[in-house]
């Protein structure tokens, strides 16, 4: 795949949430291929995050990992303080931890449910965006956020309560985040994309059959690729996107705007 020539500004520091899998780790891989110190996330699978260091450390690049609930307040705090002392001051956030829809209707779904992705999806990007923002404001510096959504955000789903009302919920996080921060210099963006090859869509990844049923849905004729989010997140992080802020920008060869078509 190409990559874009895109530079980033010098002594820029960056934290990947979810960067041990799917969009966060192709994110994070490419921002170090940059030259950006990376911290990422991980929930769980700390072998998964130690892959991805090697990776990048293997390509000349610097980067650390934090275990990290990013709906704890507290281990937000920890996660930044550990970015801080490590690198300086992070300039850049990705927000790709989260939890996928359930697929249960909302009359059998449990609160618990319910409220786990609503704090994985939402109050995790609310609480590392509050932290991000109160320190680049006290240093007086701008910076660049960027909210991995999902184009369910707007185009629901049956079965997904959960997920499309944290997404939703992101969307307006996103926009409002991008009036209030435009005076200080921080740009807040969204991306929502459709059917990306990542452990979320696992069973495609597994199944043949299944993967090309879910293909012939989509008007370009494929799923994407981590990378090409990565390669979008770039953007909008850098310099080339400097004017663009409090829009979120779908990837999903057309698989959106299909709603309603032939009835």
């Amino acid at each position: 795949m190409t990559t874009l020539n895109i530079s980033l500004p010098e002594h820029s520091v960056a934290i990947v949430t979810g960067g041990e899998s799917g969009i966060g780790r192709a994110v994070a891989v490419r921002l170090a291929q940059a030259g950006v110190p990376v911290v990422i996330t991980y929930h769980n699978d700390k072998a998964a995050a130690d892959a991805v260091l090697a990776e990048v450390q293997a390509g000349g690049g610097r980067a650390a990992a934090a275990q990290t609930d990013v709906a704890d307040e507290r281990q937000v705090e920890a996660l930044f303080d550990l970015a801080e002392r490590t690198f300086g001051t992070v300039d850049f956030l990705v927000n790709s931890a989260g939890r996928n829809m359930s697929g249960v209707m909302l009359r059998d779904m449990g609160l618990a449910q319910f409220d786990g992705v609503i704090r994985a999806d939402l109050y995790g990007p609310f609480l590392t965006c509050r932290r991000m923002v109160r320190a680049l404001e006290a240093a007086g510096r701008g910076g660049r956020i960027v909210n991995i959504s999902s184009i369910h955000e707007r185009a629901p789903r049956a079965g997904g309560a959960d997920y499309d009302a944290a997404k939703g919920g992101l969307a307006q996080l996103t926009a409002t985040l991008a009036l209030e921060l435009a005076p200080a210099r921080i740009a807040v963006n969204g991306i929502a994309p459709g059917m990306i090859l990542t452990p979320m869509n696992q069973s495609a990844l597994d199944n043949p059959t299944e993967l090309r049923a879910k293909e012939a849905a989509i008007p370009w004729g494929r799923a994407g690729r981590p990378e090409e989010v990565a390669e979008l997140a770039l953007f909008l992080l850098s310099p080339a996107a400097d004017y663009i802020t409090g829009t979120t920008v779908t990837i999903d060869g057309a698989l959106s705007l299909t709603v309603a078509q032939g009835a």
